[in-house]
């Protein structure tokens, strides 16, 4: 018969299996001529592709594949039907979009099967051509923001940025709501600066933590910043110009963490940073029973925020 086409694979059963974890199928079409393999997924029409048992074949990295699986579940969570028709268009695969017989139909009645037709579609797409990846990356980004996971406490007033750290491994799950990571100098006259740094963020609902409280990793530094990554608050001491919490600061602003700086002496404060509001003290009784309050305070108005 001309124009019927036939799947061979080692399984029979892949119709309920998503196209892109299916055993290996090879689409041929039948006719005078005997059965020839297809070239492409192009030449295949649409509505004769079977997608249950599609398979996508697509030689793509492990860090784009898992960028792309994260795109199917940003396009899951807030695509309509435009969404989908604009992503088609964008592609030049309109036909993918609307010859998928189940895809818009299960968007618009809110149907169980939706997701999974989603990401047989989004993979598809990058099937016929890799460079559709960035293709779709980017429209998500313009409508939906920046496909990643936002670690960041502080609000931002600028464009959201995406990077992989080189000399950190970033923490498995994410910001930890009421967690604060103290930042100070590794001297025993800051352990009563401590207590009152604690003692603050007890009394606004609050727990903290040091890296000397945690051993996780043999590199300290990795241990810093994975306490940094999960904290919603983070408190430096800059306390004698001390260089480890200068540099911890920095990750901390760069990963958007509320960061509240306090200091025996404004002259430890270096310029670049002077411009940010701090919290002095006197390391006595009564100096460090002012900072518990007015840390306090500072921390509860940062709860609200969470």
């Amino acid at each position: 018969m001309n124009g019927c086409y036939t799947t061979k694979s080692r399984h029979s059963a892949l119709d309920h299996r998503w196209p892109f974890i299916t055993e290996p199928v090879i689409l041929t079409q039948q006719g005078n001529s005997g059965s020839s393999p297809l070239s492409t997924l192009n030449s295949t029409p649409i509505n004769d592709f079977n997608w249950g048992r599609a398979l996508f074949q697509t030689e793509l990295s492990i860090v784009d594949r898992k960028r792309l699986i994260a795109l199917c579940r940003t396009a899951v969570a807030n695509f309509n039907a435009g969404d989908w028709q604009t992503l088609g268009a964008h592609t030049g695969q309109m036909n993918i979009i609307t010859g998928h017989e189940r895809l818009l139909r299960s968007l618009s009645f809110n149907d169980p099967d939706y997701p999974g037709n989603a990401h047989a579609v989004m993979f598809k797409l990058v099937e016929i051509d890799t460079a559709n990846l960035s293709v779709i990356a980017d429209y998500i980004a313009s409508i939906y923001g920046e496909d990643g996971e936002s670690i960041s406490t502080a609000a931002g007033r600028s464009r959201s940025i995406i990077f992989t750290p080189s000399v950190f491994e970033a923490p498995e799950g994410g910001v930890e709501a009421d967690l604060i990571a103290v930042m100070t100098p590794f001297a025993p006259q800051f352990e009563a600066v401590f207590d009152a740094i604690r003692n603050a963020a007890l009394a606004a609902g609050f727990r903290t933590l040091r890296a000397k409280d945690i051993w996780q990793h043999s590199a300290v530094i990795q241990d810093v910043f994975s306490l940094i990554f999960k904290a919603h608050i983070v408190v430096c001491d800059f306390t004698g110009k001390n260089p480890n919490v200068f540099y911890e600061a920095g990750i901390a602003h760069t990963l958007g963490k509320h960061v509240v700086p306090i200091t025996q002496s404004a002259a430890d404060i270096p310029f670049d940073l002077q411009h940010h509001r701090y919290q002095s003290y006197l390391n006595n009784a009564e100096g460090r029973s002012d900072l518990q309050s007015a840390l306090s305070v500072r921390f509860r108005s940062l709860r609200l925020s969470r």
